[in-house]
Formats: structure tokens, C-alpha cells, sequence
């Protein structure tokens, strides 16, 4: 979608995704941004010993990557997050390639709001699913603004 896209240009089953490969420093600035310095995610020697067998991203890193989806591609920009349901299903591992994928569940007209399927995938599994429910600027608010 265009960067002037609004409620009017979506259709249920429409997608858009983002994928992004998980650096060291994807883990360490996120630690230093939210304050999450559990060591599962920064301490090679304490994860050694987890059921992980090593370091792995942080969840909400992971999470994070659907804002990018739903700010800047579908439905973009001016939407505003009004919920986020989240399963984690697997962990990301430093050097994993995450897609975050978005579709359009559902539209409702009266207040320009969309319900929309979420997931991110490691090589096409799902590492986490949930559902974001979000208002999206119409037409009208544009050429208003």
C-alpha cells in the first residue's frame, strides 16, 4: 500500500510482511531500549544451560517487527494500535531470518477499524501468532488534515 492509504483501500485477505534477520546488536540495543537484561537473552554461558541451548532474541523483538508492518506497508501510516493479542510459539535465534506477516481479517466501517490476522515465521514456522485490532485513517481525516 501507498503511504496515502486509508480504510477505504483495504480488502478482507489483503497481506503485506516484513522480514528481518536478528543480529547481535538487534538483541542488545532492545535490551538497552526496554531495560530486559535477563540473561536467557545476553549471557551465552547461563543460556548454554536453558532448554534453548543458547542465547535467543527477545520475544517482543520479535513482536515488534509487526509495528513495522502496520505503520509503514498495511494499513501504514496514522494507524493507531488499539490491541495486540500474542502467542509465542518458538524462540528466534541470533542470525534467523523473522517475517512478520499482516491480513486483514476484518473491516468495520463504522469507526474505520480493522481486525488483522498477525504472525512472525523462522523458514516458515510460526515463532508467534496473534490478532491486532486497529483504527485506520479514512479518507476523509486526510484531506481534512
Amino acid at each position: 500500500m501507498s503511504d496515502n492509504a486509508c480504510f477505504e483501500d483495504l480488502t478482507v485477505g489483503q497481506k503485506a510482511s516484513f522480514g528481518k534477520t536478528i543480529t547481535e546488536a538487534d538483541i542488545v540495543l532492545f535490551a538497552a531500549v526496554t531495560g530486559d537484561t535477563n540473561p536467557m537473552h545476553l549471557n551465552a554461558e547461563y543460556a548454554k544451560d536453558s532448554i534453548f541451548g543458547e542465547r535467543i532474541a527477545h520475544g517482543m523483538l520479535a513482536a515488534g517487527l509487526i509495528t513495522k508492518v502496520l505503520g509503514t506497508q498495511m494499513p501504514g501510516p496514522g494507524t493507531i494500535y488499539l490491541s495486540q493479542t500474542l502467542k509465542f510459539r518458538a524462540p528466534v535465534r541470533i542470525g534467523e531470518t523473522v517475517t512478520a506477516t499482516v491480513e486483514v481479517l476484518a473491516l468495520h466501517p463504522e469507526k474505520h477499524r480493522a481486525t488483522l490476522s498477525t504472525i512472525c515465521t523462522v523458514a516458515g514456522k510460526p515463532v508467534l501468532e496473534g490478532e491486532a485490532f486497529v483504527s485506520v485513517p479514512s479518507r476523509a481525516s486526510r484531506t481534512s488534515a
